[in-house]
């Protein structure tokens, strides 16, 4: 496991063990998500989790399911290789919806606007694909707690690019 400056870092590059499983969100990630979803309804929003953590074998089923669906190539820019998905972490979240249908939504304005605020940020930005490693995913949140999510956002840069590391298999 990596941890740059106390933040466990999982992408293409670095990867969990199978045997890491915190059994569901870290309480901290589950507290913020619990503050962040109340400020979006008080500025009348909806916000949910669609999916939080998964397990290393449920990630590998389904990333599998994508490769049998669009290969391999496609698979890896929207979908993590077990042991190598944030969502093993616990730190994870995908927000209302985890597909193209939340891009453009005023939930994903909103969530964009305001998750810094309460320690996410968002992990797969915009036009940061080969940064990354992932297309862009507007529903998919990192909790890396309230002060690096402030700076990584204002200054618009995504770990790799803060911690000056790389995303790739």
């Amino acid at each position: 496991m990596t941890y740059i400056d106390g933040v466990l870092i999982v992408n293409k590059t670095y990867s969990l063990p199978e045997s890491y499983a915190p059994g569901g969100l870290t309480s901290e990630t589950q507290s913020a998500f619990n503050r962040l979803q109340s400020a979006a309804a008080n500025a009348g929003y909806s916000l949910w989790i669609t999916s939080g953590y998964r397990s290393y074998y449920e990630q590998q089923s389904l990333y599998n399911s994508y490769v049998w669906r669009d290969g391999a190539a496609a698979a890896d820019r929207y979908s993590a290789r077990a042991g190598h998905s944030e969502h093993q972490t616990g730190l994870a979240i995908d927000v209302n919806y985890a597909g193209q249908a939340f891009v453009g939504t005023p939930e994903s304005y909103w969530l964009a606007a305001n998750c810094a605020e309460y320690g996410f940020i968002i992990r797969y930005p915009d036009g940061k694909e080969g940064v990354t490693g992932f297309k862009y995913e507007p529903w998919h949140i990192r909790y890396v707690g309230r002060d690096l999510a402030v700076k990584l956002t204002n200054a618009g840069l995504t770990l790799e690019e803060y911690f000056g590391i790389s995303s790739q298999y």
